[in-house]
C-alpha cells in the first residue's frame, strides 16, 4: 500500500520547498565572492557541524560503526555530492529554467523505481498523472522559453536528469536503511558524508583560504548551512520516514514554486498568469499523488449509484 501524507507532513513540505527555494538566493549571492566547490563545502560543512552538535545534546555522542557511516559516506553521495556535482556541471551549459524543469523529472524516477526497489509504494495510473500534472506545472512557471534548449547541450542535460535519478535512489536508500536511526543522527550522518566527500575537491582545486568574503557572502553561507541545509534535512527525513520517498520528492515540484512566490514577496517580481496555472497544474498533481480526495469522490460516486 502507498504511504499517505497526513495534514502535518503536507505543512512540513511547504516549509522544506521554502527553505530549498530560497537557497537559490543564498547561493546567487555566495558566488559573487566564492567558487563552486567552496560554496558547497561552506554549506555542508557547517551544516554537517549544526547537526552534530545537535545530535551530541541531544543524545550524547553520535554512533560510530564503521558499517553505519560506510552507509552514511553513501547516503551523503547520493543525495548530496552526486547531484550537488552534476547540478553545477549541468548549469554551466545549460540555463537555470531549464535545469529546474529537469530537476522536476525527480518524482518521476521515484515513482518507477520505488515500484521495483519497494514494497509499499507501487505504481498506479493515479500516481503517474499526479507526476505529470506536477511536471507540466512546473514548466508553466518556469515558462516555455526554457524549453527552447532541449535538444542543445545534451550533456548539461543529462547532468541533471542524472541529479534527479541520484535524488531517487538517495530517497529509497535513506527509507530502507536508516529505519533505527533517529531523524537527527541520520541528517547529520548523510550531510557528515557529503562534507567529507566534497571537501577534497574545494581544498584542492580551490584552495578556499585565498578568499576574504565579505559579510554579505558570509550570511549566505550561514543561511545555507543552517536553513537550507541543516534544518530542511531534519525535515526532509521526517517526511521520508512517514511518507516514503515519492511522497517527500513532491518538494522538487514546489520549489520552483516557493521561489518563483518569494521573488514575487521579496523582489516585488510581477505576478503573472503562467504563476496562478502553474500552482493550479501542481496542486491538481499532488492531490492525486496523495490519492484522498481522488478516493473520496469515488467512494461519493458509488454512494449515489442507484441500487
Amino acid at each position: 500500500m502507498n504511504p499517505t501524507m497526513r495534514l502535518h507532513d503536507w505543512g512540513w513540505l511547504l516549509v522544506l520547498s521554502t527553505l530549498w527555494g530560497g537557497s537559490f538566493f543564498f547561493v546567487e549571492i555566495a558566488l559573487r565572492e566564492l567558487p563552486t566547490f567552496t560554496v558547497v563545502l561552506g554549506r555542508v560543512g557547517f551544516a554537517a557541524i549544526l547537526l552534530l552538535a545537535y545530535v551530541i545534546w541531544k543524545q550524547g555522542q553520535m554512533p560510530l560503526s564503521p558499517q553505519l557511516w560506510g552507509r552514511f559516506l553513501i547516503l551523503g553521495a547520493l543525495n548530496g555530492a552526486i547531484p550537488y556535482s552534476l547540478i553545477v556541471w549541468g548549469q554551466v551549459y545549460i540555463e537555470s529554467g531549464l535545469a529546474s524543469i529537469l530537476n522536476a523529472t525527480t518524482p518521476l524516477f521515484s515513482v518507477v523505481l520505488t515500484h521495483f526497489f519497494t514494497q509499499e509504494e507501487r505504481i498506479t495510473p493515479q500516481r503517474v498523472l499526479g507526476c505529470l500534472l506536477g511536471f507540466c506545472g512546473v514548466v508553466v512557471l518556469i515558462g516555455k522559453e526554457a524549453l527552447l534548449g532541449v535538444g542543445q547541450n545534451v550533456l548539461g542535460q543529462v547532468a541533471i536528469l542524472g541529479a534527479a535519478l541520484s535524488y531517487a535512489f538517495a530517497g529509497i536508500y535513506g527509507r530502507r536503511r536508516f529505519k533505527s536511526c533517529s531523524l537527527s543522527v541520520t541528517a547529520a550522518g548523510q550531510v557528515t558524508g557529503t562534507a567529507l566527500i566534497v571537501a577534497p575537491f574545494a581544498l584542492f582545486f580551490e584552495q578556499p583560504w585565498q578568499y576574504s568574503p565579505n559579510l554579505a557572502t558570509w550570511g549566505a553561507i550561514g543561511g545555507l548551512a543552517f536553513l537550507s541545509t541543516a534544518v530542511a534535512y531534519l525535515i526532509y527525513f521526517h517526511i521520508l520516514t512517514n511518507a516514503g520517498a515519492t511522497n517527500v520528492l513532491l518538494v522538487t515540484f514546489l520549489i520552483p514554486l516557493s521561489a518563483l512566490l518569494l521573488g514575487v514577496w521579496l523582489l516585488g517580481e510581477q505576478v503573472t498568469w503562467s504563476l496562478f496555472l502553474g500552482m493550479l497544474l501542481i496542486l491538481c498533481g499532488i492531490l492525486f499523488i496523495d490519492g484522498r480526495v481522488v478516493r473520496w469522490l469515488q467512494a461519493k460516486a458509488i454512494l449515489k449509484k442507484p441500487t
